[in-house]
């Protein structure tokens, strides 16, 4: 009996320690079978997630895909090499006073065996004045006239088919035009001169010149049918535009010379963009020519040209131009501002720092934008206070409302732009608007600073929201990069009443940082008022004189009439911070004045500066409130605008079979310091959609998905390790 109790309690233990391992080993199945769908939930989720923010914005908010214009169009070899048209570009400028006269001459040569129809899109000065364009075609000169946009387009087309050749010239932007050559034959040179005027406004008494070269790749939103590189060249938007991939070369020459003539003594003639050769005539100070040196002729960048007078003073004046017979006269008026007030009568701001963070500025723009982000935050006063926003398809705030500025506060802020890299689109418009939402300290004045290389399409949208919003702050625009929109960044600042800063250079950015803290620091002179006495002035523009900030001098135009009398005079009146002020300058005879003058500079300008004030009401309003004003305007002074083009025909039919003509757009370098990420990263085949770039947010989310990963792994290897030492 003892020996079967003890079998019993023998095979009972057994049992039981079996019952046990099996347990066990079904504990260690199930968390097996837990871990694999934990492991397989989270690489799914990782798929999901990679998929989902590389290719839209992370952000709450429903937003527009970042897949957007403009598109890669990669030059191939073979024929399509001597499809590439344009041959070169020059630039003839002459500078009399504050006013440029330029001439670009663009060369079109077909090395090719069949007609083609050539399309270009390029930069201009947004404050151009284009009021001419000739074409020539072997010994014939052809001169192009000013028509409504619309029907330009429909006489060229109708050219095009009956074989004439013909050149069309629109505008998209003020600082972005359209170029359309049709018909050129096999063998064809032609050669087409544009011609505009502008003036040159001092900034802290230098004088500058900006030639653009090449228009930036801009950030449309989601992109339509008519958007996709297999649409016709004439159905694509201008921003779905060929670009050349990042460091190759533009096939197209390019090439500057400059005359300058001043009433003053000329110093300081410099390039911060090219090499350039100055030549002075012997005995005489106020007449040089520069040109960009041999080999020096880069057109990944606006080539600006800076020069002061003697004394570095401005050409303070009143400038009267009289017209043609039965024509209008004409002047143009620039006032030195008053000085600067000691520092101590400054009052205290909140600053917010808007920072642009997209694709585009990746690499050297937004290097550039951080050295100039830590002279700005970095000299604020104790008492100020400020916040800093960034934005790309999404915005952040890096503080829920604005704080002092002191020492510790001014170095986290730094910091954590110090860590941006810069990826995305570029949603300015919600940027903007949150912005403005913002609710600012009650005994504070606010100032916005954006900072952008301006790569959008949305300028006339930005200007009203500003305009629209300009009683809760003023704002200041920061364009970084070697060819920035410039139309978006001056406009801001107009709308903001604010001012205008270009860095194309990181040791740039020292110095627009000073002058911005010299503007702001000098108290504006406000409720400004100009009066003339003596000369009959109508028509003066702009109607409204704006609050002037320091170092740029109060610029007006007009039409005046009858003869100026003897004692006549400019009086411009304001408040500065000391008290009233009051300038007055004499008004001289025209005939001594405007003999160094282009005979129809004034006009031209004066009806530029009216057709940019329309433009900017239009915006505010909305629809096409202006266009018979604009339209009116320019094809009365025959200057290119939003709703009008010039045109170009010859008379002969050149092409008998026009409908083998092969249609080429011409590629642009992509700017100086602008990469591929820009247009989203590496081309692979011709004609590809470039795909969004993850926000930096996106870039995070992965961040946090693929540690869970790894979590998970490191789990999976530990239990491991168990089973095998138990």
């Amino acid at each position: 009996m003892a020996q079967q109790q003890q079998h019993r309690q023998t095979h009972g233990g057994h049992a039981r320690h079996q019952d046990l391992r099996r347990g066990e080993a079904a504990s260690r199945a199930t968390s097996r079978w837990i871990s694999q769908g934990l492991w397989l939930a989270s690489a799914g989720a990782a798929c999901a997630c990679f998929f989902v923010l590389s290719t839209r914005p992370a952000h709450a908010a429903a937003q527009p895909d970042t897949s957007a214009s403009p598109y890669f169009f990669v030059q191939g070899a073979g024929a399509e090499v001597d499809a590439l048209p344009l041959e070169s570009t020059d630039v003839q400028v002459e500078i009399a006073g504050p006013i440029a006269d330029v001439r670009v001459t663009q060369v079109y040569r077909n090395a090719g065996s069949r007609p083609l129809e050539a399309r270009y899109v390029f930069p201009g000065s947004t404050r151009a004045a284009v009021h001419g364009m000739n074409v020539r075609l072997g010994e014939r000169l052809i001169t192009a006239q000013i028509r409504e946009k619309q029907q330009a387009r429909i006489d060229y087309e109708a050219a095009k088919r009956e074989g004439r050749t013909s050149a069309l010239l629109e505008q998209h932007r003020p600082n972005v035009f359209q170029m359309n050559v049709a018909n050129i034959l096999p063998g064809d040179q032609v050669r087409v001169e544009l011609r505009y005027t502008e003036l040159l406004v001092p900034e802290a008494g230098e004088y500058r010149f900006v030639f653009p070269t090449v228009v930036g790749p801009r950030y449309a939103g989601a992109p339509a049918a008519a958007d996709a590189p297999s649409a016709t060249p004439a159905a694509r938007p201008w921003t779905a535009q060929p670009v050349l991939p990042q460091g190759a070369p533009s096939p197209s020459a390019f090439s500057l010379r400059a005359a300058l003539r001043t009433p003053l003594g000329l110093q300081e003639i410099t390039s911060s963009t090219h090499a350039i050769r100055v030549q002075r005539e012997a005995g005489d100070a106020t007449r040089a020519a520069v040109e960009i040196a041999p080999g020096s002729g880069s057109n990944d960048r606006d080539f600006v040209l800076g020069f002061r007078l003697a004394g570095e003073q401005i050409e303070s004046g009143v400038l009267l131009q009289r017209g043609g017979p039965g024509g209008e006269n004409y002047f143009l008026a620039m006032v030195q501002p008053p000085r600067a007030v000691p520092a101590s009568r400054i009052t205290p701001r909140d600053y917010v720092f808007v920072v642009d963070v997209s694709g585009s500025m990746h690499g050297f723009p937004l290097d550039t934008a951080k050295t100039l982000l830590a002279e700005l935050i970095g000299n604020l006063r104790p008492s100020d206070t400020f916040n800093v926003m960034l934005f790309s398809g999404s915005n952040r705030m890096l503080a829920p409302r604005s704080v002092p500025a002191t020492r510790a506060n001014i170095d986290r802020a730094l910091a954590t732009i110090d860590q941006l890299q810069g990826g995305g689109g570029t949603e300015l418009m919600p940027a903007l608007r949150r912005v403005y939402g913002e609710a600012k300290p009650a005994d504070l004045s606010r100032t916005i600073v954006v900072v952008t290389d301006g790569y959008v399409t949305v300028e006339s949208e930005a200007f009203a929201l500003v305009r629209q919003q300009l009683g809760q702050a003023n704002l200041f625009a920061f364009g970084i990069g070697s060819s920035v929109n410039r139309h978006l960044m001056e406009g801001l600042a107009r709308a903001g009443m604010g001012e205008p800063f270009i860095v194309t250079r990181p040791d740039e950015a020292k110095l627009a940082a000073l002058r911005f803290r010299r503007m702001i620091d000098s108290p504006v002179l406000t409720a400004v008022k100009a009066r003339f006495e003596g000369l009959d002035a109508y028509d003066v523009e702009p109607a409204v004189l704006p609050d002037v900030l320091s170092e740029r001098p109060v610029v007006m135009y007009g039409k005046w009439r009858g003869t100026p009398g003897r004692q006549a005079q400019l009086v411009v009146e304001g408040r500065a911070a000391d008290g009233a002020y009051r300038q007055a300058l004499p008004i001289a005879a025209p005939a001594a004045q405007a003999q160094d003058t282009p005979g129809s500079a004034l006009r031209h300008l004066w009806a530029r500066h009216r057709i940019a004030q329309l433009s900017d009401q239009e915006a505010l309003d909305g629809g096409g409130a202006q266009r018979d004003a604009i339209l009116k305007l320019g094809l009365q002074h025959s200057l290119l605008t939003q709703y009008t083009s010039f045109l170009a025909v010859d008379r002969v039919v050149r092409n008998p079979d026009p409908a083998g003509t092969a249609g080429v757009e011409q590629p642009s370098p992509l700017p100086q310091g602008v990469g591929n990420l820009a247009v989203g990263g590496t081309p692979a085949l011709a004609g590809a959609e470039v795909p969004g770039t993850p926000e930096p947010a996106a870039w995070g989310a992965m961040a946090v998905t693929l540690s869970m990963l790894a979590m998970l792994a490191r789990r999976r290897r530990r239990q491991r390790a168990e089973r095998l030492t138990s």
